[in-house]
């Protein structure tokens, strides 16, 4: 891939790839990072599949990488592998995190302020959010927003998903173009059965509420709490509009149990590089059965 110099040149690139989604019916897949070894899995599946993917961090992941060694990093995988990845910062809990990444030259951000504050009002998103979509000019960043609290947690659960906190959230046609309208946004996270985490049993989405959606707005949609649900669901919700599709919990869960086994198949080994390798296969080949899934391998455009 060129070397791009601006940040205006790449969130260019990345405004081509959500039109690109959705005018071919396929899905990205925003893939949550912590360390560097899912950060290589992901940038190689990329280049194996031959298909863009979004690299995105949460703000606890964020104070781990940091804002501005992250773009350089990814920035240096895209050179060296020759690939199509953007950043995102993911659930942003404030106006201010949100800019901040906008700043260090993310070419998307999600202003999440129901997920930090469970009790915000409606007005308080829609203020907050449209703050974002203002400073979101600057640099032309993609920005996302959602007006409910997506329930769960990026983790795995043992029971299955709380059927009464999946039907609170879901989201209505009426008021996902009212709040397209309100803020400006590009991208409108949906609730259409999804959930943070992995659960005892698959995910159902509403394929049906899905449509309506899509029929109510021109925003982008996405996808939060995709680990887990089956893969002819995925490729259903992304011919039926969703052109983003996070993926968290499911690569947490490969890289620790993956881990753990080369632990304990090598006890008196402690120079943790030699076993890692394994580690990010694992998970190279959970991002690759996601691309699948989304219909976006073959779809980069370098």
């Amino acid at each position: 891939m060129p070397t791009v110099t601006s940040i205006a040149e790449r969130t260019e690139r990345a405004r081509a790839a959500m039109a690109r989604s959705r005018a071919e019916g396929f899905a990205i897949g925003a893939f949550n990072v912590d360390n560097l070894e899912t950060l290589l899995a992901v940038a190689r599946a990329a280049r194996a599949t031959a298909a863009p993917a979004f690299i995105e961090a949460s703000a606890s992941e964020v104070a781990v990488l940091g804002l501005a060694n992250l773009r350089d990093v990814v920035d240096n995988l895209i050179e060296e592998l020759g690939v199509e990845l953007y950043l995102n910062l993911d659930h942003a809990p404030s106006v201010d995190a949100a800019v901040a990444a906008i700043d260090a030259g993310f070419e998307l951000v999600h202003i999440d302020v129901s997920q930090a504050d469970h009790e915000a009002s409606d007005e308080t998103i829609v203020a907050a959010t449209s703050l974002v979509v203002a400073h979101a000019r600057t640099t032309g960043a993609v920005v996302e927003g959602e007006l409910r609290y997506l329930p769960g947690s990026s983790t795995v659960h043992r029971l299955p998903p709380d059927t009464g906190a999946v039907a609170a959230a879901l989201s209505s046609p009426d008021t996902a173009r009212a709040f397209v309208e309100a803020t400006g946004i590009d991208t409108f996270a949906v609730g259409i059965g999804n959930l943070h985490g992995l659960y005892s049993r698959p995910k159902a989405l509403d394929l049906d509420l899905l449509a309506r959606i899509r029929a109510a707005t021109d925003a982008y949609l996405s996808l939060h709490g995709g680990s887990g649900t089956p893969d002819h669901t995925y490729a259903a919700a992304a011919r039926g509009g969703i052109s983003k599709i996070n993926v968290n919990s499911e690569l947490r869960y490969t890289y620790r149990t993956a881990l753990e086994r080369e632990f304990a198949a090598h006890p008196h080994e402690y120079a943790t590089v030699k076993l890692v390798g394994p580690v990010i296969d694992d998970i190279q080949a959970v991002v690759e059965a996601k691309i699948a899934a989304f219909g976006s391998a073959g779809r980069t455009r370098l």
